[in-house]
């Protein structure tokens, strides 16, 4: 999931995107901190666990986080996949997404369900409160599974294969290259004019509003529990992989939304209370109406995502280009925490849960608890073995001072 990230003509790396892609993992990791913690009515359990201080607070943090956070993640996972196929043609492209992507999934789905069953259950033991535990849910069929927290490496192999298969099917046809001068002028447009983000935004807002049964306050749903991606989901994320592909051959149009990060911020901030207007701040767990507020809603979302993707992008570039060991370190350790942080969270989230204390002291002390032990962990028993290998792209050894030929960073 590694890249190197060059500038043209240099062999410096483009230090912000690694921070951009390191932070947008982190606040994953704030983002299911919230779920324990979010208002609901009675009788409705909308995560593993429910703590007895809830809060209006962390379920707008929610909210916006989930707005952006994972669109902004394929924006650049699309933009370093292109770097990378041209760099290590189709053979080598292949095979470094396999071991960088496909092993993490195959290797590591069935260590993290196991840790995720178990603190699932010791969260119904919990919540029941001593009485008798429900039911398990009856088996779906094919094609659902539990991708859990993975689902987002799942979706990145169907990305690669799909963009490789229309790339090749684009060669064949194109052979004047005027699809791809097209799809160039396209993107440029989309960056360049004010408006881009109502181009980015359409099929999003689109296909949620078409959704029979949407619970809009949730946003674009998750697809971790079934091998076909819901089509909200599939709209959205692949409309970012594509647009950073494509963005990838015009790397120079990044500088647009680094000038424009502050206005990109503010529009971004402007369509989240727009949002939260409209459906309110706390969760709502019933369908939404098909009616204009409905549709407003799933514009003002569509847009926010963009609108925020573009700020984050933009303003790590404004502010992050220069090189941090620290950040560097994030960057590196980011893939790791992610992918083993959901049973920690949910396990610390299970603990707090019916203690006596406000929101505002136990949400904090949850991240900085799991934050502390996944550091350890890559510290321990990552960075420097095979692991460390197969996610950040070589060993590092113990005895070996960092210096500034850096490790490749994780997409």
């Amino acid at each position: 999931m590694a890249e190197r990230l060059i500038t043209a003509g240099s062999g410096e790396r483009l230090h912000a995107l690694d921070a951009a892609r390191g932070l947008l993992l982190l606040l994953g990791i704030a983002f299911h901190a919230t779920l324990s913690f979010l208002p609901a009515p009675a009788g409705v359990q909308a995560w593993i666990v429910m703590d007895n201080s809830r809060s209006v607070a962390l379920s707008v943090l929610f909210f916006t986080l989930h707005m952006f956070r994972m669109s902004a993640f394929f924006v650049l996972a699309g933009f370093f996949a292109h770097m990378s196929f041209h760099k290590k043609g189709l053979r080598g492209f292949v095979r470094d997404r396999l071991v960088r992507i496909g092993v993490p999934l195959v290797a590591g789905w069935p260590i993290l369900f196991a840790a995720i069953v178990a603190a699932t259950i010791w969260g119904a033991y919990v919540m029941a409160h001593g009485g008798p535990l429900p039911a398990a849910p009856p088996a779906q069929p094919f094609p659902a599974f539990p991708l859990t927290h993975l689902w987002f490496l799942y979706v990145l192999l169907l990305l690669y294969a799909v963009t490789l298969l229309l790339r090749g099917l684009v060669v064949l046809v194109d052979r004047g290259g005027w699809l791809r001068a097209g799809a160039d002028r396209v993107v440029r447009v989309m960056v360049e004019m004010p408006l881009g983000f109502v181009l980015l935004a359409a099929p999003t807002a689109a296909v949620l509003i078409a959704q029979p049964v949407w619970l809009a306050f949730f946003g674009i749903q998750t697809p971790d529990g079934s091998l076909v991606p819901n089509l909200p989901s599939a709209a959205a994320f692949a409309t970012a992989f594509g647009f950073g592909w494509l963005l990838h051959r015009q790397t120079g149009l990044l500088e647009i939304w680094k000038r424009r990060w502050a206005v990109s911020l503010v529009l971004a901030l402007g369509f989240t209370a727009g949002c939260l207007a409209i459906n309110g701040l706390e969760p709502v767990y019933v369908p939404a109406a098909h009616d204009a507020r409905t549709a407003l809603f799933a514009a003002c979302y569509a847009l926010g995502v963009w609108s925020w993707t573009a700020a984050v992008i933009g303003g790590a570039l404004r502010f992050l280009s220069a090189h941090s060991a620290a950040r560097r370190y994030v960057a590196d350790a980011s893939y790791w925490l992610y992918l083993a942080h959901m049973p920690v969270v949910m396990a610390l989230q299970v603990a707090v849960s019916q203690a006596p204390w406000p929101w505002w002291a136990k949400y904090p002390l949850v991240l900085g608890i799991a934050l502390a032990l996944l550091l350890a962990s890559y510290q321990l028993l990552v960075r420097h073995s095979f692991i460390g290998r197969v996610l950040n792209g070589r060993r590092e050894s113990r005895s070996t001072p960092p210096v500034h030929a850096l490790p490749e960073a994780a997409e």
